[in-house]
């Protein structure tokens, strides 16, 4: 089981949800060429790989089979051919029938460094399922760019017209497209690159699809997406292991906002400040949680007026676990103190809460931060506390029974004063020094488990654990 955790985390680390598959006219037809996603509803491959501005087209995620396919067209204004019809701009815009907010878009980048590795992959034929080829890039070749491969069968052939050339930073994911193969020539002006003495392929850069597409000069931009909030975001969405409530502030437009909203179709509800009525949640919420129907109105007056919880069936209680209330733009709210209550009372329920504020000194903060983050953040702790607990009676148990390296070093501070920190916090009546004492040890008590985790490390099929005779694979 581990070991096809380990694998299963390789392949995300080599899959891509924006590498696109496409083909002229529907599913039945042949894969022309690739394609960037850009967002949720736009994508980017060569004009020539269209063949012409109204023919439909199929996209295909080929590397997250888990995206369904589905059809595009050019979007307006994004059919460049070339400025005189027939030049040399080769580029179009798609726009996807529907939009696929659960695919990563593209990082775009404009910066190229002569000699950079790069990295591309396409979808020959014979190769539908993806064929990778390496190059380098070399220098400009009029407003394209010439990328250098170490022999001509690592040259672009058909099938990479539209596909991304990227290039890799130190981290797993900090991959940057900075160009669209666009074609490839050889000396000799034969049919394959290998049949050629020299061969060469080329790309669209980035920074010359910006100067003619306004959305790849915005995706492009210093404020094109914000990476670091969009891990955040899907880390918190994806993992439960982390506090219930997670609060931010994301002004209007801009990058952050654009990111912000292509992780809400991860949330089961969205409720926006100043445009959705706290009645109109709770009817929402009420039908989720499909109580008895004698008990309905009594859950709705709860919800919205507060007192005492409705009596709880013999079947249990309404249960929301698991599932993700987006809250946008509380502070505009007409009234956001008024609104936090019902939060926490949806919060009981098994709810887990996105509370996003638009301005950093919005109304209500004091109160999001007492009654909704402190007591998710120490709902938490006491959680990893009691693993904390559990792992050292574990480790009373065993330790002296078997091999000390099948056992998980001791933490260096035990469990009883993690436990003695908590009740300690617990005691400030400061909401703010309570927040900041609890993220603290949120996250010492994590290194002290990840130490933990990180002692037990995953064995791979096949590998061996213990001397082998010498020269045998």
């Amino acid at each position: 089981m581990a070991a096809t955790r380990v694998l299963s985390y390789v392949m995300r680390e080599l899959r891509a949800d924006w590498r696109l598959r496409l083909r002229r006219g529907d599913a039945a037809g042949p894969v022309c060429g690739a394609g960037v996603l850009l967002t949720h509803d736009r994508m980017l491959t060569c004009a020539h790989v269209v063949g012409e501005p109204d023919t439909p087209m199929w996209v295909e995620f080929a590397e997250n089979p888990g995206i369904p396919p589905v059809a595009a067209r050019v979007a307006p204004g994004g059919w460049l051919p070339g400025l005189d019809g027939a030049g040399r701009e080769d580029i179009a815009v798609l726009a996807l029938d529907s939009p696929r907010p659960q695919a990563a878009p593209a990082q775009l980048g404009r910066r190229m460094e002569r000699g950079r590795k790069v990295w591309i992959g396409g979808y020959s034929q014979a190769f539908d399922d993806g064929m990778w080829l390496t190059g380098r890039i070399s220098g400009l070749h009029g407003a394209w760019v010439q990328l250098d491969a170490g022999t001509n069968a690592e040259v672009v052939r058909p099938g990479f017209s539209g596909a991304a050339v990227q290039t890799r930073g130190e981290e797993p994911h900090d991959e940057l497209v900075v160009g669209l193969v666009v074609s490839w020539r050889g000396d000799l002006e034969l049919g394959l690159p290998t049949e050629n003495d020299l061969a060469f392929s080329y790309m669209i850069p980035i920074d010359r699809i910006a100067e003619l597409v306004p959305l790849v000069a915005e995706l492009s931009g210093p404020d094109g997406w914000d990476s670091g909030l969009s891990r955040r975001l899907r880390d918190w969405f994806t993992d439960g292991d982390q506090p219930a409530v997670r609060f931010g502030v994301v002004g209007h437009g801009g990058g952050r906002d654009r990111t912000l909203r292509h992780h809400l179709h991860r949330a089961h509800l969205v409720y926006r400040g100043g445009r959705t009525r706290p009645e109109e949640l709770v009817e929402t919420l009420v039908a989720q949680l499909r109580p008895p129907r004698h008990r309905r109105n009594a859950y709705r007056d709860w919800l919205l007026e507060g007192g005492d919880e409705p009596e709880r069936p013999a079947t249990g209680r309404p249960d929301g676990s698991g599932r993700v209330l987006a809250v946008i733009g509380l502070d505009e709210d007409p009234d956001p103190r008024g609104l936090v209550p019902l939060l926490a009372r949806v919060r009981t329920l098994g709810f887990r809460l996105l509370i996003i504020f638009r301005g950093g000194d919005g109304a209500a903060l004091a109160e999001v931060s007492r009654d909704l983050l402190v007591p998710a953040l120490d709902e938490r702790a006491e959680e990893l506390v009691g693993r904390a607990e559990h792992f050292e009676r574990e480790w009373v148990r065993l330790n002296g029974m078997i091999d000390s390296a099948s056992v998980a070093p001791r933490p260096a501070v035990t469990a009883a004063a993690r436990r003695q920190q908590l009740r300690a916090l617990r005691s400030l009546t400061d909401p703010r020094q309570q927040l900041t004492a609890l993220k603290t040890l949120l996250r010492e008590l994590r290194a002290d488990l990840d130490e933990e985790s990180r002692s037990r490390r995953p064995i791979l099929p096949g590998q061996r654990t213990g001397p082998g005779p010498a020269g045998r694979p």
